[in-house]
């Protein structure tokens, strides 16, 4: 859908930390970030997964993931300023299938000529 919408990875802070409550198929093995240059390290692996995609990484006091419910992971479309798509909060919310299903309906009313009715 690039061709349609800009796409923005928000790193936040790690869900499972290894020095934590750790998940037993993470793929990672990352520490509860104490300052933000160990956020940023590992921002680059999520960066490794995704190289043609623009990163952003919260800060830490957790601004974005407050604001945005994000707790550890979450979809959303925002269109001039506006929500205009939610997803569930993750991982069981997390369902990249309905975002495209909105992407695929908007991109359908983007190339469907628009009928204009003129009153006189």
């Amino acid at each position: 859908f690039v061709d349609i919408a800009d796409f923005l990875l928000v790193y936040i802070e790690e869900a499972h930390p290894s020095d934590g409550w750790v998940s037993s198929d993470a793929a990672y093995s990352i520490p509860k970030h104490q300052c933000l240059q160990d956020r940023l390290r590992a921002a680059q692996l999520m960066r490794e997964g995704a190289p043609d995609c623009p990163l952003a990484v919260d800060t830490m006091d957790n601004a974005s993931s407050a604001a945005y419910g994000a707790y550890f992971e979450r979809l959303y479309i925002i269109q001039e300023e506006k929500v205009m798509y939610q997803g569930g909060r993750g991982p069981e919310g997390y369902k990249i299938s309905e975002l495209r299903t909105w992407l695929d309906h908007y991109k359908t009313r983007l190339q469907s000529p628009s009928t204009v009715v003129i009153q006189v």
